[in-house]
C-alpha cells in the first residue's frame, strides 16, 4: 500500500483515515485527500492526522494504487470526470457511493479497473461500523484481503455480492438513523414520565449496549431473549403490546425496504443518465 488517493473529504473519509493512522496500517504522508473546494476542512485533516492534501488531482493520483471515492453519490460523474486523465488500470479503485455500480463506474472512467464498493456506515467515526464490501472480477484476492484490513480498523467487516449492497444500504447504512430515531423517542418518553435529560440518556443509551451485547453473545435468537424479558401480565407485556397495536415492526420493516428500493432507484438513475449520454455520443 504505497499511496492512496481521497477523493471527497467528508466524515466518513475522515473516520477511515483515522481508522487506519490509529491501527498505523499505513502512515499519514502516504495518504492524500483532495475535495471539492473546503480548504478549511483539508487543513485540519492535514493538521490532525498528518496527510498530504491538494488540489492538484495530477499530484494526488500519480503512483496511487488505491483511489477512494468518498464524494456524495449525485457528485460522481463530475468527480470522476476530472480525475479519469490519471486513473490507469492497475489502480484499485474503492467507493464508498450508495447506489452507485461498478458498471456505472467503470463506465464513467472509461475503462476496466478494478473496484470494491464498500459500504460502511457513520459509526465508523468510533470504530463501531458495519461495513459491506463487494468486489468485480478483477480484483485480487491480495488487493480484496487489503481493503479488507483497511476496513476492519473502522469496525466489522463482511463480504457480499453486489446485487446485495442496496440492502446493506438500506439495513445497516442507514441504519444508526434508524436507532437515534428510537433514542429520541425514548428520550421523550422519558421527560413524559419524569426522569431527567442526562439521567434517561446514560440509561437508555446503556439499555441499548445491553441488549445488543446479549444478541451479540447470546446463543438464542432474539425473538426467544424477548420472551424471556416479557412476563405475563407485566411491564414489559403492556409496553410490547402498544407497540404491536401501532404495528411498529411492521413500521420498521417498511423503513428499511424503502430505504433499499430508494438506493436501487439512485443506482438505476445514474445508470440511465449514463447510458443515454453514451448514445448521444455514439
Amino acid at each position: 500500500m504505497k499511496k492512496i488517493a481521497i477523493i471527497g473529504a467528508g466524515s466518513m473519509a475522515e473516520a477511515l483515515i483515522s481508522g487506519i493512522i490509529e491501527k498505523q496500517l499505513i502512515i499519514g504522508d502516504q495518504i492524500w485527500v483532495t475535495n471539492r473546494s473546503n480548504q478549511e476542512k483539508l487543513n485540519s485533516l492535514q493538521h490532525q492526522y498528518g496527510v498530504q492534501t491538494s488540489y492538484n488531482l495530477e499530484q494526488i493520483l500519480t503512483g496511487a494504487t488505491i483511489v477512494i471515492l468518498a464524494m456524495k453519490p449525485k457528485d460522481v460523474a463530475s468527480a470522476v470526470e476530472q480525475i479519469k486523465p490519471y486513473l490507469s488500470a492497475d489502480m484499485l479503485i474503492v467507493s464508498l457511493l450508495a447506489g452507485v455500480s461498478m458498471n456505472s463506474i467503470e463506465m464513467l472512467a472509461g475503462m476496466s479497473i478494478p473496484i470494491i464498493r464498500a459500504m460502511p456506515n457513520t459509526s465508523a467515526a468510533i470504530g463501531q461500523s458495519a461495513t459491506a464490501l463487494a468486489a468485480n472480477s478483477i480484483v485480487s484476492d491480495e488487493q480484496l484481503a487489503l481493503i479488507k484490513t483497511m476496513f476492519d480498523t473502522v469496525g466489522l467487516t463482511v463480504n457480499v455480492k453486489e446485487k446485495q449492497l442496496d440492502a446493506v444500504t438500506g439495513l445497516s447504512g442507514s441504519g444508526p438513523a434508524y436507532i437515534y430515531y428510537l433514542i429520541e423517542a425514548m428520550e421523550k418518553s422519558a421527560a413524559e414520565i419524569g426522569l431527567e435529560g442526562e439521567l434517561a440518556q446514560k440509561l437508555i443509551v446503556q439499555t441499548l449496549i445491553g441488549a445488543a451485547g446479549m444478541v451479540a453473545k447470546s446463543t438464542k435468537p432474539p425473538k426467544q431473549l424477548r420472551k424471556e424479558v416479557t412476563s405475563p401480565g407485566g411491564t414489559t407485556e403492556a409496553g410490547l403490546k402498544v407497540l404491536k397495536e401501532k404495528q411498529v415492526q411492521e413500521a420498521f420493516i417498511q423503513c428499511i425496504k424503502e430505504a433499499t428500493a430508494q438506493s436501487e432507484r439512485m443506482g438505476g438513475a445514474l445508470a440511465q443518465a449514463l447510458e443515454e449520454e453514451k448514445l448521444k455520443l455514439q
